[in-house]
């Protein structure tokens, strides 16, 4: 119960986020949008429909279609975001904020949009429309959600050029870009860490000092060189982003013939970590 009310809390904040994003940075400076709320803007722009209502009905008609390619959860959760969404545009669309810095402007569009539609996402809910599409991608071809959102905002986004004309437009894929990259990051977490894979020949002096110095657990996996055919000790380590300098430095002083490969990782759980029970 608990956990639902914190996901209500959460659909509620991102649906207000994002319907400040279209009311307050978008509508006002006529840049374009992705998605739905784009087809919404682009009507509102030549016919003055409410976005609000709009917006309810067409993503009232692509989650009839799209139903099935969410889980019991999501769909409940889509169908509350979509309404709050909706609201929420109503409510503020006389809501102004003064400011004629247009790029500005195109960069808070993009944070706020990014934030509101990464909450609703991050608890397991959509915006439904493109967000169905973009779910559809990530579970056939693999895509990250967030890229596939961008893929087809994008699409919509360049059909609002006859409307807007080429300057807006070049801003509206700025804005889009930053509230891509905003959205990731809300999506994927607060966690970022560094995933270190170590190949020496002295992983056990390594994995030594990596626990003194660092105080850091080390795995130690089993592995061979192809073309060798020898056995080898492969360190897997997961750190901070400000530890990095510091694995370095003791890899050097051990081998410095060492391959080493690091990759970002996020939302890292267990001991020394976040506690998964409590997420």
């Amino acid at each position: 119960m608990k956990k639902r009310v914190i996901d209500m809390l959460m659909i509620t904040a991102g649906s207000f986020i994002f319907a400040l994003a279209v009311n307050l940075f978008v509508i006002p400076n006529e840049f374009g949008e992705g998605g739905v709320t784009g087809i919404t803007i682009i009507l509102f722009y030549l016919f003055k429909w409410s976005p609000g209502l709009v917006n309810l009905m067409i993503n009232a008609f692509l989650l009839i279609i799209g139903y099935k390619f969410l889980n019991k959860t999501t769909t409940i959760y889509t169908i509350i975001a979509v309404a709050l969404n909706s609201l929420f545009l109503h409510l503020t669309e006389d809501w102004r904020i003064l400011s004629d810095e247009i790029m500005v402007n195109a960069i808070f569009g993009g944070v706020f949009a990014g934030v509101g539609i990464g909450l609703i996402l991050r608890v397991g809910g959509t915006t439904a429309g493109t967000t169905i599409l973009a779910r559809i991608t990530h579970k056939y071809l693999g895509w990250s959600i967030s890229y596939g959102l961008l893929f087809f905002d994008m699409i919509v986004a360049f059909s609002s050029y006859f409307i807007i004309g080429a300057e807006k437009l070049m801003l509206t894929i700025i804005m889009l870009y930053i509230g891509t990259k905003v959205m990731e990051f809300i999506i994927e977490g607060f966690n970022p860490k560094k995933a270190v894979t170590i190949i020496s020949k002295e992983p056990d002096q390594i994995a030594q000092q990596v626990n003194v110095l660092m105080d850091r657990g080390v795995t130690v996996l089993s592995g061979h060189g192809y073309y060798t055919k020898t056995q080898k000790d492969i360190l897997y380590i997961v750190i901070s982003k400000q530890e990095v300098i510091k694995l370095k430095k003791i890899v050097k002083a051990v081998d410095v013939n060492a391959f080493i490969a690091i990759h970002d990782v996020r939302d890292v759980f267990g001991e020394g970590f976040l506690d998964i029970s409590k997420t």
